[in-house]
């Protein structure tokens, strides 16, 4: 029967007839053992209350907590909600659970721009996203391994997709069919806040900033290519890539005057896109006929529906297992670049 008193990992041990080391393995390196015997001491340890190796003590004696913080440049709320984010935070757990690692999720946006105090257990760092500020990197402990994600850190590995040649290629594909009035709808690209019409008076974040000025970048040499001057261009901002923040924006293009409002639009995100497909369907406007609608993601939802999104699919839960291994060093701390596929839908054909 299970005692008041904390059963320790040598009792448990010694209670079923194995090392210490097989008892710590079931609870933090579970391919080292057969399934039956980790079965068997996970059973015992639940009924006698032992609930695992305790991380501070483990982090004292060994300098490794099997602890690895993921630094998101948005709040937990969001990244849990957004598809993007969540795929590549289900692409390191299935790495982290597989060598038995825990997860510790941490938010660039605190109150008050300092790192937490729980952080300085982690044993590495996934940096995923633009931080909002520097001194959150600046409290990362140098020592230990770090990897950004869509994001770059001077002397650090990063993962990246080929985002310009990507918004490249389906600005090529969207222009196949000459736009009366072409428009591009951006995500978070502006130095000043800005959720709406980019103004002349509003500097623009650079490639090595954001991604996507990268996906900019690649729709303007589309441009060029074609011949459509990239000044002639309309250009919103949308400062969250959530429906919510994304509507007040849409609602103002498509109900301009049909001699203004854009027959294409290009936007940076697959929410984006399909915040215009909801909207211009409520409106009446009739997709492609009236509209094409390109997006960037490739998220389900936009394969789904009807009509199936044109966009680009990122495999954003291959970049998370590719940054959990890195950060393990599981592979050579060195940057990649995954390639995209264009996906064409009917918003778009």
């Amino acid at each position: 029967m299970p005692s008041s008193r904390r059963i320790t990992l040598k009792e448990l041990a010694r209670h079923l007839g194995v090392s210490t080391a097989s008892v710590s393995n079931a609870f933090n390196r579970p391919d080292q053992l057969s399934h039956a015997l980790r079965e068997r001491i996970l059973a015992e340890a639940r009924r006698l209350g032992y609930r695992g190796p305790d991380a501070k003590a483990r982090s004292l004696r060994t300098g490794r907590s099997q602890i690895v913080a993921v630094l998101l440049a948005e709040s937990l709320t969001y990244s849990l909600n957004d598809a993007v984010a969540s795929e590549l935070l289900s692409g390191i757990a299935e790495v982290l659970d597989a060598h038995g690692h825990t997860l510790l999720l941490l938010s660039g946006r605190q109150a008050n721009d300092r790192m937490p105090d729980s952080a300085s257990i982690a044993d590495g760092f996934i940096v995923y996203g633009l931080m909002p500020s520097p001194a959150l990197l600046g409290d990362l402990p140098s020592q230990r391994p770090q990897v950004a994600v869509d994001f770059d850190i001077e002397g650090r590995a990063s993962v990246h997709v080929d985002n310009e040649p990507a918004a490249h290629a389906i600005a090529r594909h969207a222009l196949k069919t000459p736009p009366r009035r072409a428009g591009i709808i951006n995500l978070r690209l502006t130095e000043r806040a800005c959720n709406g019409r980019i103004d002349a008076d509003q500097a623009l974040l650079s490639a090595h900033q954001t991604i996507t000025r990268a996906r900019l970048d690649g729709f303007y040499r589309a441009f060029d290519e074609c011949g459509l001057d990239p000044a002639s261009v309309p250009m919103w901002n949308i400062e969250e890539n959530t429906f919510d923040v994304c509507t007040p924006v849409i609602e103002a293009i498509l109900d301009l005057p049909d001699a203004e409002r854009p027959d294409l639009l290009l936007c940076m995100s697959d929410r984006i896109a399909l915040t215009v497909l909801t909207l211009a369907e409520r409106r009446g406007l009739r997709i492609p006929e009236d509209l094409r609608i390109t997006g960037f993601d490739g998220i389900a939802e936009g394969q789904y529906r009807s009509p199936r999104l044109t966009t680009v699919r990122q495999d954003s839960v291959e970049k998370g297992r590719i940054a959990a291994r890195t950060v393990l060093g599981l592979e050579a701390a060195t940057s990649r670049l995954l390639t995209t596929e264009l996906l064409v839908g009917e918003t778009c054909p």
